[in-house]
């Protein structure tokens, strides 16, 4: 290849990696929302988050329609063929990402109105802020190339998992207990399953960055509990 050529072809390359990110910061934004309009009961902010999770569908497209065209064009090798389609997969989590936050935002609307349940509210709000953080590390892990960073997020899902289940069995008791909660404790089940899923994109996107920098696969069996409800 030309000069001109190598180097139009590695800006393509960086623009895909820089729009990931971008769309990594859109999701991240999305989830810590989603968990805010549920700790605070935050109608307008739920409605919000349902309403941007069509940008991200719109990056995702974009992003897919890039990496496709760079695969057919350029036919690229080895790590850089590893990096666009990197790019591709990830994004599909990203997007899968946004819209469990939406599906949070929805079941936050619909909870507005219902008993606030704050100890529940509390135990959803600390899971949620881990998925978080796991969603974030694991980012800064693709921005950074960092594959030790990304190797701790999968390594951590279980602690997510503990969490559900923790979840799980509270709102069992609240139902037990007083059975007219048991519409607003299912919508809180559903809102946990959520993060649960969203704590599983987040350690698909370490298993990813791992194979786009090593080209391997991580070998060993993600660590991860039987959760309690699918």
């Amino acid at each position: 290849m030309t000069e001109h050529t190598v180097k139009s072809y590695g800006e393509e390359l960086n623009h895909l990696t820089a729009e990931v990110t971008r769309m990594g910061g859109l999701a991240e934004a999305q989830v810590a929302d989603a968990i805010e309009c549920i700790s605070r009961r935050d109608a307008t902010l739920a409605q919000a988050v349902v309403g941007r999770d069509e940008r991200l569908d719109t990056l995702q497209t974009e992003i897919e329609r890039k990496a496709f065209r760079l695969i057919a064009l350029r036919q690229p090798m080895a790590v850089d063929l590893r990096h666009a389609v990197a790019a591709l997969k990830i994004s599909m989590s990203l997007e899968r990402c946004g819209d469990l936050a939406k599906n949070i935002g929805k079941r936050a609307l619909i909870l507005n109105d219902a008993e606030p349940m704050s100890a529940l509210t509390r135990s959803i709000e600390r899971m949620g802020r881990l998925v978080q953080s796991r969603l974030k590390d694991v980012l800064d892990a693709y921005t950074a190339l960092d594959v030790q960073r990304a190797i701790n997020v999968w390594s951590s899902d279980e602690e997510v998992d503990e969490h559900y289940n923790s979840i799980f069995r509270e709102l069992l008791t609240y139902m037990m207990g007083d059975p007219r909660t048991i519409n607003a404790c299912t919508h809180l089940l559903f809102v946990a399953k959520n993060l649960e899923r969203i704590g599983d994109h987040a350690t698909n996107i370490a298993e990813i960055i791992h194979f786009e920098l090593t080209g391997e696969e991580i070998i060993s069996q993600r660590p991860k509990l039987d959760v309690v409800a699918q």
